[in-house]
């Protein structure tokens, strides 16, 4: 898509989550088809025209043909448990047309710190028509942020709207992720793509993010700082975000998940700049990863847990509330020694045992045990218990939404670390009831209550928002790393 333009360029690839696809094409050359979202309307839609004959083209003909699309692995088209994983493997790239780049659905905001999960779905995906992959869909999101659009995560995010439904980011900082997930995504391009005349056309401005994203280690211990202090009580008003996605959890200053971006993202670019023969700056990315490698478990392993913390506040002190996805991103990114690493996954599956989590075929919380509320943002009750205050330890408020929330997004990360270590078995037993779930069609709709199926209480009660979230789709890389093991 054109910036500006709501018209979607043929070929394309009409893509109805959970139902399948349709490859469109003309015989008209450069034709387009219209293409309009939006979700804060009466009723919500998604809308695409196909425009008719003109006095210029008299004989217009459309043809969708019905296709999979999804990677070609031996031994999963006639297996059952794979349905979800072939029908489902494009949900996650969702345009939304009136920004022209990918979002969190076709109708809701453009997220710079999730571009990174689309570039690892987008080097595994195969082509989507001639001419068009899913790299392409990449791409045309990094060559606007590139421009100067904001997303949300981004200072600024919301002054302009192109007339989206979108909700501003009114935090007067950028998130700690945003920087390192668009680099991962923009070394993925380049490295998937073998686009390297757009990586030297861009190498400049890439190298521009690569330098914000480091300036933010302020204190040059080898790891980057958020602004806000993560403080035990320091909630963040409506006008300051925490540090990362999970931005109803008051992580701040060091955080632990943001690093582990960070770290991955120093990693591919210091190989994108050898490359390109930037040999010094190489270096210094190079020897900025390995700072911040030897820097990450020292400062977040919890020695009263033996796991790795969500962050440690400027006050010194770490908060930690068990949380699955901290731990599996660090350890898939390579941030922890194998020993500690394995450890760190046998202590997380006996907690979910303990704390009595079972329902895999929900997904993952993001933490086993209740976040505080002084280490809460935002929901002073319960979503349906308004008016009543918040108990001090945050089990009233536990397992809704993000406080402990059960939901597909980051599980990945989780599964991942279990295959990586050789927990095997434990990993199957997560991952095969949400492969159930995703070819069920689960994890996106609403419930009769109103709230959506992307963040469950672990009874299986709705309690998200969105309706249709990309994060939970990332989760469909557990496939590759279960057939590795085969």
């Amino acid at each position: 898509m054109q910036p500006g333009e709501r018209r979607t360029v043929l070929p394309c690839v009409l893509h109805l989550p959970d139902m399948g696809s349709a490859r469109v094409t003309c015989n008209v050359p450069g034709a387009k088809l219209d293409y309009d979202a939006r979700r804060y309307v009466s009723p919500p839609f998604v809308s695409i025209a196909f425009p008719p004959a003109t006095a210029g083209h008299r004989r217009v003909e459309y043809e969708l043909e019905v296709v999979a699309i999804h990677p070609p692995l031996a031994g999963i088209e006639k297996d059952a448990r794979f349905d979800g994983f072939r029908r489902s493997f494009l949900n996650i790239f969702q345009v939304n047309p009136r920004l022209q780049m990918l979002a969190n659905n076709a109708s809701s905001d453009i997220v710079p710190f999730t571009v990174f999960k689309y570039s690892e779905v987008a080097l595994r995906a195969p082509p989507l028509a001639k001419g068009l992959t899913c790299l392409d869909l990449v791409r045309m999101t990094l060559d606007r942020y590139l421009a100067g659009t904001k997303g949300y995560g981004q200072a600024g995010y919301g002054l302009v709207t192109e007339g989206a439904d979108i909700v501003p980011w009114t935090t007067p900082y950028t998130s700690l992720d945003s920087y390192p997930s668009l680099l991962i995504a923009a070394c993925n391009y380049i490295n998937g793509a073998k686009d390297w005349k757009w990586a030297r056309e861009h190498y400049a401005k890439l190298a521009e993010w690569a330098q914000e994203m480091m300036a933010a280690d302020r204190d040059g211990n080898g790891l980057i700082e958020y602004p806000a202090s993560g403080n035990y009580g320091d909630r963040p008003t409506a006008n300051r975000r925490p540090s990362n996605w999970w931005d109803t959890i008051n992580f701040g200053h060091e955080d632990a998940y943001a690093n582990a971006l960070a770290y991955r993202a120093c990693t591919l670019f210091a190989n994108v700049a050898r490359a390109l023969g930037h040999k010094a700056e190489a270096e210094l990315y190079s020897e900025k990863a390995q700072r911040l490698r030897t820097a990450y478990v020292p400062a977040f392993l919890n020695p009263e847990t033996g796991i790795l913390a969500g962050w440690r506040s400027a006050d010194g002190r770490l908060h930690d509330y068990w949380f699955t996805f901290v731990n599996g991103v660090a350890i898939a990114y390579g941030l922890v020694d194998a020993p500690v690493a394995g450890d760190i996954m046998d202590r997380l599956v006996r907690q979910m045992a303990q704390v009595g989590y079972t329902n895999f075929h929900l997904g993952l919380p993001g933490n086993l045990v209740p976040v505080r509320k002084g280490d809460y943002a935002f929901h002073e009750t319960p979503p349906q218990v308004h008016g009543v205050p918040r108990l001090e330890d945050g089990s009233d408020g536990f397992q809704f939404y993000e406080n402990g929330g059960a939901t597909a997004c980051f599980a990945y990360f989780t599964v991942k670390a279990l295959y990586q270590t050789g927990r095997i078995q434990e990993a199957r037993r997560i991952l095969n009831p949400m492969l159930r779930s995703f070819a069920a069609g689960e994890f996106q709709g609403f419930c009769a209550n109103g709230p959506s199926k992307d963040w469950r209480d672990w009874a299986g009660g709705c309690h998200g928002y969105e309706g249709f979230l990309v994060d939970s789709y990332l989760a469909l890389l557990g496939v590759f790393d279960e057939l590795k093991v085969k």
